[in-house]
């Protein structure tokens, strides 16, 4: 299963694409789509889409996973992230994709075990995880990969509780 992460923002969007055969993960690749401060807002959420629409026509994901949005106390940047993480929803609407969103906490829990980890345990892990020889760079990439493991383990214990409950049915 080819998934895509996603670590939305507005200035700087992480992404992440993990192919999750048989508990095995194989990294196709990862990076930064950034915007430029200077062009204006809407100029920046389109160049943000086509970046996307470029990554999903590249390594055709069979699920995008997307951390959901962390309130902190300036209202304005929240919203700026919500911007792009609505343009990456619509990106894989448009693709067909189905999309699966978690929490920072549940993304903690699915990469670390330990829903309260710090960011350099879940670093550590993603590089463990993903035989790196060090930890991904920049954080927001590092995040996206994160968010696209959360969603392999989370789908293979899915998977495997849907299979169990179809047995005993």
């Amino acid at each position: 299963m080819i998934i895509l992460g996603i670590d939305p923002g507005f200035a700087i969007t992480g992404y992440g694409v993990l192919n999750y055969i048989g508990n095995q993960f194989k990294v196709m690749d990862f990076g930064v789509i950034t915007t430029n401060a200077d062009l204006p807002h809407p100029q920046r959420l389109l160049l943000l889409e086509k970046s996307l629409v470029d990554i999903i026509d590249e390594y055709k994901p069979e699920t995008m996973s997307v951390e959901e949005l962390f309130f902190n106390n300036n209202a304005k940047t929240a919203l700026q992230v919500g911007q792009g993480r609505g343009v990456a929803l619509l990106c894989a609407a448009r693709a067909g994709i189905p999309v699966y969103e978690y929490t920072p906490i549940q993304v903690k829990q699915g990469v670390t075990g330990y829903g309260r980890a710090s960011k350099i345990q879940v670093q550590q892990m993603i590089k463990i995880l993903l035989g790196l020889p060090e930890i991904p760079k920049p954080d927001d990439a590092a995040d996206a990969l994160a968010v696209a493991i959360c969603h392999a383990h989370s789908y293979s214990s899915m998977s495997k509780a849907l299979k169990s409950a179809f047995i005993k049915g």
